[in-house]
């Protein structure tokens, strides 16, 4: 799978409970690769364990590196994160998740290898790491508090990269085929039938009552078999009405005067 050719890259992670998530989260997404550049944190610390929850192969066989410049020589595009977005060093390469991430699919369809890279969690990449990645990314979060967990800010990225993987390599889903004219009318004479016998449509206020039914099921560009579906429901009205006969007067229909007054009220219209 190609999403196992990116890389997830943690610099400097201080605290072991975010190593265990994220290589959970890694799990999670399809993710194996994961390199420690120059950790505080060790892998099997019990806290790392207990949060890295069916990740525990990917924290053993996780790599330590002494240099970022080590996590990356094998990788043909390096992303980035970053909280700050001014000053030289992060404004012009910088974009939101969806955006920067977009780069990533062309080189791992390719088979090539991405990075991904994390900042410690104190004070995240320093600008001598910011200057090595091709892009940054910048999770849009509330003025009031814009500090992420390092985990959390994994999940982020790792959920948009799988949803816009999936998106691209995903077969076009199926169209339904539209139905014709003549279906169409056909399914609204039927449906005409089956609400007048009802007393749904009824009285001088009938013809502008089913113009509305058609008006609504037009909006809705019906399919073939959704006009099928309401042929049945025609079919299955009559049939009710055949088996279930009964007088109506006049004053039981369902469009009687009184309620063709009350809607006259209401629209400020006159019989």
């Amino acid at each position: 799978m190609a999403l196992q050719h990116c890389r997830v890259v943690l610099v400097r992670t201080h605290y072991p409970g975010n190593l265990g998530a994220t290589a959970r989260v890694m799990h999670n997404f399809g993710l194996r690769d994961l390199v420690l550049v120059a950790p505080h944190a060790d892998v099997h610390d019990r806290n790392a364990r207990q949060l890295s929850t069916h990740g525990e192969p990917i924290l053993d066989a996780a790599r330590s590196v002494p240099d970022l410049g080590a996590a990356l020589a094998d990788c043909v595009l390096v992303l980035g994160t970053s909280g700050p977005t001014g000053g030289l060093f992060r404004r012009q390469p910088l974009g939101m998740p969806h955006e920067v991430l977009a780069h990533a699919l062309e080189p791992l369809r390719g088979g090539h290898r991405v990075a991904l890279v994390f900042g410690p969690e104190p004070t995240g990449l320093a600008n001598d790491e910011v200057t090595r990645c091709h892009h940054l990314i910048h999770i849009p979060t509330a003025d009031e508090y814009a500090s992420l967990n390092l985990a959390q800010a994994v999940a982020v990225c790792l959920y948009e990269l799988r949803k816009q993987w999936l998106a691209c390599v995903a077969p076009p889903a199926a169209e339904e085929t539209p139905a014709t004219f003549a279906e169409q009318e056909h399914m609204f004479a039927q449906l005409r039938t089956a609400l007048d016998e009802i007393h749904f449509l009824y009285g001088p206020k009938a013809d502008a009552l089913m113009h509305a039914v058609r008006h609504l099921l037009g909006k809705a560009r019906l399919s073939a078999m959704e006009v099928n579906v309401l042929l049945g429901l025609a079919r299955q009205i009559r049939w009710y009405v055949a088996h279930h006969p009964r007088t109506m007067g006049d004053n039981e229909a369902g469009y009687d005067e009184a309620d063709q007054h009350r809607g006259d009220q209401e629209s400020g219209g006159t019989s």
